[in-house]
């Protein structure tokens, strides 16, 4: 069980560093968007290529930070009941949840985007528009990096719950209380 914690802290480490990479993408989503309207209202002016790059920077910002969010326990969840629970309990309901919703859908996320992600590269996909950027097939691959990244963080939960349930450790989502404290 120790050798699977430490592939779950492993997995926990790539999100979380991924995860506050990513936060700084929202620093740059408003700094581009604010020039987009700072160009269009005050100048009369505007770039295709920036308001293409206001999609691209929402797109990797959420694509990419959804590992992380899960890490730290901070996805929608009902808490109306959960969150009175044993930890024990909490594991159970996570380790089913893992099984039966998450990790099928990060498959079928695969499975259904994995022709459309191969057919832009192929065909050389362009811009979105005129003067765009010409990244869409890079744009559309986050697709399954999102899927990889939310797929790898859900195989840890499940790692971490076996542990709570087992005895192994005493928290399921250990980042949680870090990064509340801290």
């Amino acid at each position: 069980m120790r050798l699977l914690l430490r592939l779950a802290d492993g997995a926990d480490a790539l999100n979380r560093a991924i995860g506050l990479s990513a936060r700084w993408l929202a620093v740059a989503l408003v700094l581009v968007q604010f020039t987009v309207v700072v160009l269009r209202y005050a100048y009369g002016s505007s770039f295709v290529w920036m308001q293409e790059g206001v999609i691209y920077l929402h797109a990797f910002l959420f694509m990419l930070a959804i590992g992380y969010a899960y890490l730290l326990d901070a996805h929608v969840r009902v808490d109306f009941f959960y969150a009175n629970w044993s930890e024990r309990t909490k594991a159970w309901v996570d380790l089913a949840g893992v099984v039966v919703a998450v990790l099928p859908f990060c498959w079928l996320l695969v499975w259904a985007s994995w022709g459309y992600v191969s057919r832009s590269f192929m065909m050389g996909e362009g811009p979105m528009a005129v003067g765009g950027l010409p990244f869409t097939p890079w744009l559309k691959a986050l697709i399954l990096v999102m899927a990889g990244l939310l797929a790898l963080q859900s195989v840890s939960v499940m790692i971490r719950a076996v542990g709570v349930i087992t005895g192994a450790t005493d928290k399921l989502f250990p980042w949680r209380q870090a990064v509340s404290e801290g």
